[in-house]
């Protein structure tokens, strides 16, 4: 295992110190997102194939998540010269709109619109615990249960079991998986979109740089592998941030590039919660000036509020795994986040703006 270059005992020092620091408090207030007003907000993808060829189709990931505390999926809109056919993956329920083309269409487009309500959301662990908030044993195997890219074996457990070796409570866990999480990964610019999520591989090589598909699903990874329930939620930031955050919201009405992924974990008489160490690192590299120091009350405030709380400035398309795309011979995709298309029996690069041409633009219908 590579845990020469990456010192455990650090968590614990660094959490202390977190503690000890003031928080920080943008022109927009401080950092403490809470329940409250519900937000509207719409969004639009469209999508072109510059170069089709043979058999044509796509699929755009559709809001699929209903969660009475913090998010609504309000309905779909299409128009398309092609055939469209609303999909459902069967084991994770997310939602995607998948077109087929005609051969001889030159200009296959489609456009998507989507209507979505979100809050902001925060838990109090303080509060007692409510033996009626609860999952059923069903539900807890499929939140603690590995898939492809996140395993709960091997390496995966080694690391969680040496992380939180002497605790006790779920929350106690939960916290040290978090804080370790932030403290011994770092966000890499360099990767492409928002990463792979291969987490065995990060841990067997020791190179824990990436964004958020990568360090939130090693958190939940972790977390699994401590037996409890976690898991990722998959989206995209609809808007600026309320509270000051240039790196936690979107830059403008195109949120092409804004895509996000967030986490949760279940805490047995209190609920999902809220996490996003991902989010802490990329306010660490991006936050201006840009490349914070890890004590800086902007870091601080971001580390302490997304151990429990999220800003509702962000749509949540679904919560899945390994995806089979329908009517696709190609492989699964690890995560549905981003537009993806084939010509034949090629899939495009979701990521390439030559070949597969998408844009997506996000306005709010109610005001904050």
């Amino acid at each position: 295992m590579h845990f020469d270059r990456r010192d455990f005992l650090k968590t614990s020092a660094a959490f202390t110190m977190a503690a000890t620091l003031p928080q920080f408090a943008s022109a927009q207030g401080a950092f403490a997102p809470q329940p409250g007003a519900w937000r509207s907000f719409q969004v639009v993808t469209r999508l072109e194939i510059a170069k089709p060829e043979g058999k044509t189709q796509a699929w755009v990931p559709l809001p699929s998540v209903n969660e009475k505390e913090w998010f609504k999926s309000e309905g779909n809109q299409w128009t398309t010269n092609g055939k469209a056919e609303l999909k459902r993956d069967p084991k994770y329920g997310a939602e995607m709109l998948h077109v087929e083309w005609a051969d001889s269409e030159k200009a296959p487009v489609v456009e998507v619109t989507s209507k979505v309500s979100a809050q902001d959301r925060a838990i109090d662990l303080s509060k007692p615990a409510n033996p009626a908030i609860a999952l059923s044993a069903a539900e807890r195997k499929f939140n603690t249960e590995g898939n492809e890219l996140i395993p709960v074996t091997g390496i995966v457990k080694e690391t969680s079991d040496k992380i939180v070796a002497g605790k006790t409570s779920d929350v106690e866990k939960v916290r040290a998986i978090y804080e370790w999480v932030v403290d011994n990964t770092f966000r890499d610019a360099k990767v492409r979109g928002c990463g792979i999520g291969d987490i065995a591989a990060m841990l067997k090589t020791g190179q824990f740089g990436g964004k958020c598909a990568d360090l939130n699903a090693l958190f939940v990874g972790l977390v699994r592998a401590a037996d409890i329930p976690a898991r990722d939620v998959y989206g995209i930031r609809v808007v600026p941030s309320k509270f000051g955050y240039k790196a936690l919201g979107a830059g403008s009405e195109v949120i092409t590039k804004a895509q996000h992924c967030r986490s949760e974990v279940f805490i047995a008489g209190h609920g999902w919660m809220a996490t996003d160490p991902a989010d802490v690192r990329k306010v660490v590299l991006e936050e201006p000036p840009t490349n914070l120091a890890i004590n800086d009350p902007k870091v601080v405030a971001a580390r302490q509020t997304l151990f429990g709380a999220w800003e509702g400035n962000w749509l949540a398309y679904n919560f899945g795994h390994d995806i089979a795309l329908p009517g696709s011979s190609g492989p699964k995709v690890g995560f549905l986040m981003y537009p993806q298309a084939e010509c034949g029996p090629t899939r495009l690069d979701c990521l390439d703006p030559d070949s597969f041409k998408y844009i997506i633009k996000a306005k709010e219908l109610t005001a904050a």
